[in-house]
């Protein structure tokens, strides 16, 4: 994306458009920019795998992430052949994800996978951002808000779909 600068303006104008950074001063995104490192994946490509450890959030700047889970997880072994991973988001531009990790240090609740060619994403590390939401309240606080909205709506949206598969999913004996 060009020298460090460039980047810095570049990765700014890309966090501008993430809810979870609403309302932040330019200062203050500035300062987010400077930690970002940026990754481009391959189509297909395993960002992160569902359970495994991750103290990143994702922010995508072009393309399209998929969010999956295994049904795995929640079914018996003994029910038979078990479906593979079930798409449960679409992720895109000034989209993020993995911000369940970044709050909470605990495994990664779902897996991300790469699904569009010339996707890049903007990788923001646990530790940098703390030090920034330490060395300024103001911001910590705000993004903080902001991120426990972008959860809240993110829960909404799936308890709905957990509604919609109970009252029109198959019923099971």
């Amino acid at each position: 994306m060009g020298d460090k600068k460039d980047r810095t303006s570049d990765y700014v104008n890309i966090l501008r458009q993430a809810d979870i950074f609403y309302d932040l001063t330019e200062a203050q995104l500035e300062r987010i920019a400077a930690i970002c490192s940026e990754v481009t994946p391959d189509e297909g490509e395993m960002i992160f795998e569902e359970n495994s450890s991750g103290d990143e959030l994702y922010v995508v700047a072009n393309g399209v992430v998929d969010i999956l889970v295994s049904p795995a997880i929640i079914q018996s072994a003994l029910a038979g052949q078990l479906p593979g991973p079930m798409t449960i988001a679409t992720i895109r531009r000034g989209q993020t994800f993995g911000e369940v990790a970044l709050v909470d240090q605990g495994l990664r609740s779902a897996s991300a996978r790469c699904a569009a060619k010339k996707t890049l994403l903007l990788v923001i590390p646990r530790a940098e951002l703390l030090k920034l939401c330490d060395a300024d309240p103001h911001l910590g606080y705000r993004l903080m808000r902001n991120i426990a909205a972008d959860l809240a709506f993110k829960i909404r949206g799936t308890d709905l779909a957990i509604r919609e598969q109970l009252l029109w999913g198959p019923r099971r004996r």
